[in-house]
């Protein structure tokens, strides 16, 4: 079986593919109010030069692949997508990250397509809380969405918050407390320094501190469960779910990950928070042939760093608060 391995000797078998920068929310800490101009259609990847791709990646040691958007369930034809990757043989895990406002409608035609898990992103439990964070969402269509993901057999669920202080970190008692009765995997993730005037020091929220509220709740213990990504994993005592902690500021794993990021315009990045990226469209449009775009995949991994710029070390910052001005795409259109 091939093996990909980068500068640092770090095993690379993990893409993220974003098929979209739309999106059906305008979340306060992603874009503003008025949304983003939109990539043009003929600018992004269709479908076939997509799985194209994933061919090549995967015949050289990619083994776990993610969908993302903006919202993924907003593009057309999801399920042919999904079904096109679950039939190259050699991918071990095809997941799918979504705001879950679609996900009661396509839930069951998903796991039909061979789409394994679903991750959902979810910053409040409060109808209005979370009306006003996403811009007008609806939660009912989420919950529904989760309870429907569930029946439909896409598991483990992942429901991801990112507490912000001052906007929804009284809740994260309420997230933590979900796992109780339901098999969740409840994951905290650092607020990250975007493309948003809404970061500062003041709303972050390191994970040891998140941590510190949720054990005030009860005693957690370490949760010896698959782990396909950083999240450091916790339970409370007889819970049926688990909680996960994710720090890319205070704690950074860089020397863990196992990522590229194909962008909905067909670029790679092999770090999120770098602005390097590989254009793949060129030979995809030109009759490059499948040797050219393997020269460009392995380019990238050549062009990943040993690690991100932006830490935080004893609730300080190390880089300057404003230092999310080197990034020029925002999150929306990286993938997340």
């Amino acid at each position: 079986m091939s093996r990909l391995t980068d500068s640092f000797h770090r095993t690379i078998d993990y893409m993220r593919i974003s098929i979209t920068d739309r999106c059906n929310l305008r979340c306060i800490y992603c874009m503003p109010p008025e949304g983003l101009v939109p990539i043009e259609h003929k600018d992004i990847l269709s479908y076939e030069e997509i799985v194209r791709i994933l061919r090549v990646a995967v015949d050289i040691g990619i083994r776990k692949i993610r969908i993302t958007g903006g919202e993924p369930l907003v593009r057309r034809n999801v399920s042919y997508l999904i079904g096109s990757i679950k039939n190259i043989e050699g991918i071990e895990d095809l997941s799918l990250t979504t705001n879950g406002i679609h996900l009661e409608q396509y839930a069951e035609e998903l796991v039909d397509a061979g789409l394994d898990r679903v991750n959902i992103s979810l910053d409040s439990l409060r109808p209005d809380r979370y009306r006003e964070i996403t811009r007008g969402g609806d939660i009912d269509m989420v919950l529904n969405g989760i309870e429907a993901a569930e029946k439909a057999g896409l598991r483990p669920i992942k429901i991801n918050m990112v507490p912000i202080c001052g906007l929804n970190n009284d809740e994260i008692g309420e997230f933590a407390k979900l796992t109780l009765k339901s098999p969740y995997q409840v994951r905290f993730i650092e607020f990250m320094p975007f493309d948003t005037n809404m970061w500062s020091r003041e709303k972050f929220i390191a994970a040891d501190e998140i941590k510190s509220i949720v054990e005030g709740i009860g005693s957690l213990t370490p949760a010896n469960i698959r782990k396909s990504g950083p999240a450091r994993y916790f339970r409370f005592n007889g819970a049926r779910g688990v909680i996960g902690f994710i720090s890319p500021l205070s704690n950074r794993f860089c020397g863990e990950c196992s990522r590229l990021r194909l962008t909905a315009d067909g670029k790679l990045r092999p770090c999120l928070f770098s602005e390097t990226e590989i254009d793949l469209k060129p030979a995809l449009r030109g009759g490059a042939p499948d040797d050219e775009i393997e020269r460009l995949i392995k380019l990238s991994i050549e062009a990943k760093p040993e690690g991100h710029n932006l830490q935080i070390q004893n609730t300080e910052l190390r880089t300057l608060i404003n230092a999310n001005k080197d990034y020029k795409r925002p999150m929306s259109r990286i993938g997340g």
